[in-house]
């Protein structure tokens, strides 16, 4: 699969359920969740995807941080950050794999295996049919599933980031809606917090690579929370080198 082609699209096939599947996936979304928070399976900044988390619990959070960084004396710099045709990526032989290292019973892992993988597709056109094509990769984001599927693909990648960025004394925090995120970095120089955004996207591009995901360089935006009641010029952040553009 070709990463940089910018106009990469892929498509998924609807599956229609009738009222009974979609009460069936509901209680298993439900239990799904019940069982992932009391495991501490999900990560601490992830929004999306479950139902105590939502995009007002965002923007407080977002607010008390940047509150707390001007009692300080700095200033808050986010990098946002979106995820290309997340959801009709997602691999499904390594969600298995999430899965199983979420503390599910076997059962679960074995449910979701035939669920997901080997399903296969035909495209119909008048009196033409194609031949069945395997679609190993894709969530519905019309099944109630979705949410918790897709927050649950994403945790490990998040962990893994933050490690990587203690090792590197990096201090960078992240927070994350699922196919998309920020980047949160405080210092008293713009400079500096250019610096540290720079190699977080790096380190983030790489690490969803490595997931078969990449960023949408196009919906990168850096957002500077300064306490300065004048007019203020930061310097541009210049993410040319990793694919994106000047901000």
């Amino acid at each position: 699969m070709n990463h940089n082609n910018d106009s990469l699209k892929v498509f998924q096939p609807i599956v229609l359920l009738n009222t009974l599947g979609k009460l069936i996936e509901k209680v298993i979304a439900e239990r799904l969740q019940l069982i992932v928070a009391s495991n501490n399976f999900v990560y601490l900044s992830q929004l999306g995807g479950l139902k105590s988390k939502s995009t007002a619990d965002a923007g407080v959070i977002l607010t008390h941080i940047v509150q707390s960084g001007w009692t300080k004396g700095r200033t808050t710099s986010t990098l946002a950050f979106d995820i290309a045709q997340f959801f009709p990526l997602l691999n499904h032989c390594f969600l298995i794999l999430v899965l199983e290292k979420a503390g599910l019973d076997s059962k679960v892992s074995n449910f979701f295996a035939n669920y997901l993988i080997r399903r296969s597709t035909k495209y119909l056109w008048n009196n033409l049919s194609s031949p069945p094509f395997k679609i190993n990769i894709g969530v519905g984001q019309g099944s109630v599933l979705s949410p918790i599927l897709s927050m649950l693909y994403i945790s490990p990648l998040l962990y893994i980031l933050e490690n990587r960025f203690k090792n590197l004394n990096i201090p960078i925090s992240i927070l994350s809606f699922i196919d998309n995120g920020l980047l949160i970095v405080q210092d008293k120089f713009f400079l500096s917090s250019n610096s540290y955004l720079f190699c977080g996207y790096n380190i983030l591009s790489k690490l969803l690579d490595s997931f078969g995901l990449i960023i949408e360089h196009s919906k990168t935006e850096v957002f500077h929370f300064s306490r300065n009641h004048g007019t203020f010029n930061p310097p541009p952040l210049d993410l040319s080198l990793l694919g994106g553009s000047i901000l």
